[in-house]
């Protein structure tokens, strides 16, 4: 069989394919390109991430495909019912990038508590001639530890964002439809000690109005999951963090409610227009900005492609 990795598989998954006997072509196709060389190749595995497209045209364009592996948590950019109904396998990866995920949403966390995505704007440009009044400007950073982190969405990410927050002594309450009234949460050390922590699950106005922190962990929604409504029931001065989906969040309403204090500080790795974010929030001092980078790290790369790999082969086993 003839797998193409589009994307998200690095060496190690690549030399597993092809020790189970797979030919694995590496070159990357673009979009508008792709039914062509499937068609042509004969390939009969696609290894996707989240910005190329398999949609129904294209599955019913190329017979020869059996199988989608996608190297996201999500599967918006896949017609999944469709390609099921036409024989055509999907898998994903489950919990190789959450860690990564989580360690973003705390670099974003930490470094606004401490006002370092400001304090890295201003230092090129006024630390030789003024020092001392920065020194002053950025001297009422907060702690977080006692601080009360709300999670929104308690999939495998949320449930890592809660470990980092429990192990830096922060409160943390969430919000899930999924779940029932509370979570077991394992917090692991570097020495194989694990310590069991119970969440209760609250209602999301309860979440919003506790809240100092909040995390938001959702797939794509049809509309806004935080607008206006949302950001008027949040405590004053309160952080806010998305890296998990674009389209989650109203950006006017985040940036409006940051003019009025509402919101301090916000972090955000995804945007509704990507990959041209708008101007506002691009220049806004009280953003914390990454350019959609949450699940990329070298070690969850290498776990997503052994993750994949394994997948791959397990479901085209006879």
């Amino acid at each position: 069989m003839k797998i193409l990795v589009n994307d998200g598989i690095l060496d190690g998954g690549k030399a597993t394919l092809e020790n189970a006997g797979f030919e694995v072509i590496t070159t990357k196709v673009a979009q508008e390109q792709l039914d062509n060389f499937i068609n042509e190749e004969e390939i009969n595995v696609i290894v996707i991430k989240n910005n190329t497209e398999i949609h129904s045209e294209l599955i019913d364009n190329c017979p020869t495909l059996k199988l989608i592996a996608n190297a996201s948590t999500s599967n918006d950019n896949i017609d999944v019912i469709y390609a099921e109904e036409c024989g055509v396998q999907v898998v994903n990866v489950s919990d190789a990038s959450a860690n990564a995920v989580a360690e973003l949403v705390f670099a974003h966390l930490l470094g606004m508590a401490r006002f370092l995505h400001q304090a890295n704007r201003e230092m090129p440009l006024e630390g030789d001639t003024s020092f001392n009044n920065l020194k002053k400007q950025f001297s009422a950073g907060t702690e977080v530890r006692g601080k009360t982190l709300g999670i929104i969405g308690m999939n495998v990410e949320g449930q890592q964002v809660a470990k980092i927050a429990l192990g830096l002594g922060m409160k943390v309450i969430a919000y899930d439809v999924e779940f029932g009234n509370s979570i077991e949460i394992p917090v692991e050390f570097y020495n194989g000690q694990v310590i069991d922590i119970e969440i209760d699950f609250t209602n999301v106005d309860e979440l919003l109005k506790e809240s100092d922190f909040i995390s938001v962990h959702l797939s794509s929604e049809e509309n806004h999951v935080i607008g206006v409504k949302e950001f008027e029931k949040m405590k004053d001065g309160v952080g806010f963090i998305n890296v998990a989906q674009s389209g989650l969040v109203d950006e006017i309403a985040l940036v409006n409610a940051i003019e009025s204090g509402k919101v301090q500080y916000a972090g955000l790795d995804t945007f509704e227009n990507q990959p041209t974010p708008e101007i506002q929030l691009l220049m806004n001092p009280e953003l914390s900005l990454s350019p959609n980078i949450a699940s990329y790290t070298i070690e969850s790369q290498h776990k997503i492609g052994t993750e994949l790999a394994n997948k791959i082969i397990n479901s085209l086993q006879v």
